[in-house]
């Protein structure tokens, strides 16, 4: 990262171009940030603490919840007090752990979205043998699979990234730092040195979406299967909220990487990093206590407590 080293600070986006509306929007990330932190807070403390909640599932549930919160405490924080104290900047090292984190946090959540679509395909399509395959030390070491290897991943385009010769000045076109509006400052050609790690990560998204999409084919082949009515509403209910979830991460990131240069532009990059970054932290406790009279359940013992 020496050759970055002349850069003491880093310039952000600023969340609007009006005083009035940067505090609108200060609220707002506030009121986002506080529903983020009870709904995910509430989700962490009650899994261990009624055993009702000792499921593979739940397990899963929580450390999405431990992602959520991560990864809205990167980036939500720093643009907050910028906005308040009507600033821009951001230390060189502070961008360096943003990346980190935020490359890390994301990670985290795809491969955990992915183990637990694997859950449902298990409970649903192989139902005898849940307990063999999803059994608490096979749990143990998906999770810790997931998070090791988001790390190593985050580190690698970390490191990739700030080793990068910064000459485009300071400027970034995002409220934090992130990899592709850093490599646009770069001398060179970045993406050059980026192709070994697209290739691997394009690689792995396409093969965790083939086994995706294969998953959810085999579960709703076998709900149909299923004579009861109640019985497919009981199915259908413990897949709709990962499924709403997992649509709304990928459908949001992909728009934000893929969309056609034609139609970019600051105010529309800001709203879909939004909607990517800090909205879903903030949704998916909800979505997943929407159907789930368990953890309801358990939340509310929790709170009359």
């Amino acid at each position: 990262m020496s050759n970055s080293s002349s850069i003491s600070h880093f310039l952000l986006l600023p969340l609007a171009d009006t005083r009035q509306l940067q505090l609108l929007l200060l609220w707002l990330f506030l009121g986002i940030s506080l529903a983020a932190l009870l709904g995910n807070g509430l989700i962490i403390s009650a899994v261990p603490s009624d055993h009702h909640l000792h499921t593979p599932m739940h397990f899963f549930l929580l450390n999405l919840s431990l992602t959520d919160l991560g990864s809205i405490c990167t980036t939500v924080p720093k643009a907050m007090h910028n906005s308040l104290w009507n600033t821009r900047t951001i230390s060189y090292i502070g961008c360096v752990a943003q990346v980190f984190f935020f490359m890390f946090f994301v990670t985290s959540e795809f491969s955990l979205l992915t183990i637990m679509c694997y859950d449902r395909y298990v409970a649903i399509c192989k139902p005898l043998h849940y307990g063999t395959l999803l059994g608490s030390r096979a749990c143990a070491h998906m999770a810790a699979a997931a998070w090791a290897s988001a790390c190593l991943y985050a580190l690698l385009h970390t490191d990739n990234t700030f080793s990068l010769p910064l000459c485009q000045g300071n400027a970034l076109g995002q409220f934090f730092c992130e990899i592709p509006h850093t490599l646009k400052l770069s001398c060179s050609n970045p993406y050059l040195r980026e192709l070994g790690l697209i290739v691997v990560c394009t690689c792995v998204v396409f093969c965790s979406f083939v086994f995706i999409v294969f998953s959810y084919v085999q579960i709703f082949r076998a709900v149909l299967r299923i004579p009861s009515e109640q019985g497919q509403h009981k199915a259908f209910s413990t897949c709709l909220p990962h499924l709403a979830v997992l649509s709304l991460f990928l459908s949001t990131a992909a728009f934000a990487d893929l969309k056609p240069p034609s139609i970019s532009s600051p105010s529309l990059d800001l709203a879909l990093s939004v909607l990517y970054s800090v909205v879903p932290p903030a949704l998916n406790p909800l979505i997943y206590s929407l159907r789930n009279q368990e953890l309801k359940d358990a939340m509310r013992k929790m709170m009359n407590a």
